[in-house]
């Protein structure tokens, strides 16, 4: 069916506007607890919940976005002419788009 990179592209992009859940959510895990103990950035000062809570909403929430994810590119990487290392590439950054459009638009 999608002989090109329209379809990929479109698939990604929509899945890309549930996706900044599970961006969010790895974003504000690594600013709050490996980045910030390596100095790299701030902790927010009323996180003090500790990791396990978080890994308890984080852990399911970025698992099920990527089983999905998994599940429609998979077929469609076998519909597609496009090179695997070009179709992995577009499947991968073509979800961050709406990440980076709302981080611009704020």
């Amino acid at each position: 069916m999608a002989k090109h990179w329209s379809a990929p592209l479109l698939v990604n992009l929509l899945l890309g506007i549930p996706a900044v859940v599970p961006i969010w959510l790895l974003w504000y895990l690594a600013v709050n607890w490996p980045l910030a103990e390596l100095g790299l950035t701030v902790r927010e000062p009323t996180e003090n919940d500790g990791m396990a809570l978080w890994l308890v909403i984080v852990i399911p929430v970025v698992t099920l976005f990527g089983l999905i994810w998994w599940l429609a590119n998979s077929p469609l990487r076998r519909r597609t002419a496009l090179a695997p290392r070009t179709y992995w590439l577009l499947s991968v950054l073509a979800p961050c788009l709406p990440t980076v459009v709302l981080i611009l638009i704020t």
